[in-house]
């Protein structure tokens, strides 16, 4: 779940519209709240980091070959995919802000000059003089400027940060994402990129960067605090119930995975009678653990507000630790 708040938070650093619930519907259901195109992009986020990961545990090492792999997952069927050349490094000139190259923002390398840079950034990756957690500041950093895709560069060099942070041991788990924090402070994130490109200021993206680690693990930490109080309580309050607790305790299991569920695919699921999977919904209503959140009675879909309320931060009141001195 936590892989999904990130994916739904890179995407919508890139314009679209999903949320998490709606994510979570389609998963569940197929058929979301929200745009269709904005969710299956979200989707498709959550397979390429699930792609890279895999690669990684096959003791594939980071390269350039798997990242050409983790973009042709995020764009491949993307309405405009087509214009992204999934899985391809680009062939012609592209830039950041403004009508043309003379009126951009920033311009990246061009074309006959990026395949030497990525394959320097490709050797600095596998340089085990850089501790782990400030190369992936920095491969993030350099992977923005080169922009090496037509499309898509800004959510693969966000994938990079866990990735490389699990390839290279400092993650068990691919838990640590800064999409968030990048777009609570969006404009700081642009500008250090910037100056590393115009001033060569990698102290102040560091700082930047190491800043949003700090407070994003935090963040991290308090998350998982909760929701093992919450899992803690609620599966108590479950097995209290007297006749059919355990019926209901692994739906309960089950729609603490999913988040939001259905009954036919509960039943499927769990190998349980529709009338057991009902009876235990019902009891899971009762509890105030789950909540119908589809209107009418076709379709009806169950959601654990209270675990999403805490993955969307609704309920973290003490995740933001004192900001350090630069």
């Amino acid at each position: 779940m936590y892989l999904r708040k990130e994916a739904v938070l890179s995407s919508q650093i890139e314009g679209t519209q999903s949320t998490l619930a709606e994510l979570l519907e389609y998963e569940n259901t197929e058929s979301p709240g929200g745009p269709l195109d904005d969710v299956r992009e979200v989707s498709r986020y959550v397979q390429a980091l699930h792609a890279g990961l895999d690669r990684i545990r096959d003791r594939m090492p980071i390269s350039l070959r798997l990242i050409r792999e983790m973009h042709q997952v995020l764009m491949d069927g993307a309405p405009r995919g087509g214009q992204g050349d999934p899985g391809e490094f680009r062939r012609s000139q592209n830039w950041i802000g403004g009508r043309s190259p003379s009126t951009a923002r920033f311009v990246p390398p061009p074309p006959h000059e990026l395949m030497p840079a990525l394959g320097a950034l490709e050797a600095f990756i596998h340089d085990p003089t850089v501790a782990p957690i400030q190369k992936a500041g920095l491969v993030h950093a350099q992977f923005e400027t080169l922009h090496p895709f037509l499309d898509g560069n800004g959510r693969v060099g966000r994938l990079l940060i866990p990735v490389l942070l699990y390839a290279h041991g400092a993650l068990k788990q691919p838990l640590l994402y800064l999409s968030l924090y990048f777009r609570q402070h969006r404009d700081e994130y642009y500008e250090a990129l910037q100056r590393v490109r115009s001033d060569g200021d990698w102290e102040g993206w560091i700082s930047f960067y190491l800043n949003g680690v700090l407070h994003t693990a935090t963040q991290a930490t308090a998350t998982t605090r909760a929701l093992l109080a919450l899992f803690t309580s609620d599966r108590e309050r479950v097995l209290g119930g007297g006749r059919g607790a355990m019926s209901a305790l692994r739906v309960y299991e089950y729609l603490r995975q999913r988040v939001v569920i259905t009954a036919p695919r509960a039943v499927t699921a769990l190998s349980l009678t529709h009338p057991t999977v009902m009876t235990a919904i019902r009891r899971l209503e009762s509890l105030g653990i789950a909540r119908q959140t589809s209107i009418g009675n076709y379709g009806r879909q169950y959601t654990y507000t209270r675990q999403l309320a805490i993955l969307n931060g609704d309920e973290i009141t003490d995740a933001t630790p004192p900001r350090p001195a630069a």
